[in-house]
């Protein structure tokens, strides 16, 4: 068995300037089959996975991840084997360059798992980074 790499496209907004250097989100394989099992699983009304960012928790910040059909102009969008990861312009500058997967870990659990190369610490439930 081997492992298939993502195919990744940036999206991004280009401005009068030229086009920014930005690295945005990235899903995994995993990730991005998830999410497209559950926006199919919705009906597909919803078209990408949103990541924001918002104060909260005890080391400052948490995330906010949910399914939005809307993509504002302002919006910073990756595709991973066609599916849709955005996020916001204010929120990007704390999770630039961060990659969501998927794990399945059996009676552990399953869920989506953020790997931020920006956080710097976390409290101890995991929930919030700073």
């Amino acid at each position: 068995m081997t492992v298939q790499e993502p195919q990744t496209t940036h999206d991004v907004r280009f401005t009068p300037d030229g086009p920014p250097t930005v690295a945005g989100v990235t899903l995994t394989s995993n990730a991005a089959a998830k999410v497209k099992e559950l926006i199919d699983a919705d009906g597909g009304q919803m078209s990408a996975l949103r990541l924001g960012v918002k104060r909260a928790g005890c080391s400052g910040y948490s995330y906010d991840m949910f399914f939005d059909s809307v993509i504002e102009d302002t919006d910073f969008v990756n595709t991973t084997d066609g599916v849709k990861v955005v996020v916001d312009a204010e929120s990007l500058t704390m999770v630039e360059g961060a990659t969501i997967d998927f794990k399945d870990n059996g009676l552990d659990g399953a869920g989506f798992a953020i790997e931020n190369p920006n956080s710097t610490g976390g409290c101890g439930c995991g929930k919030s980074f700073s």
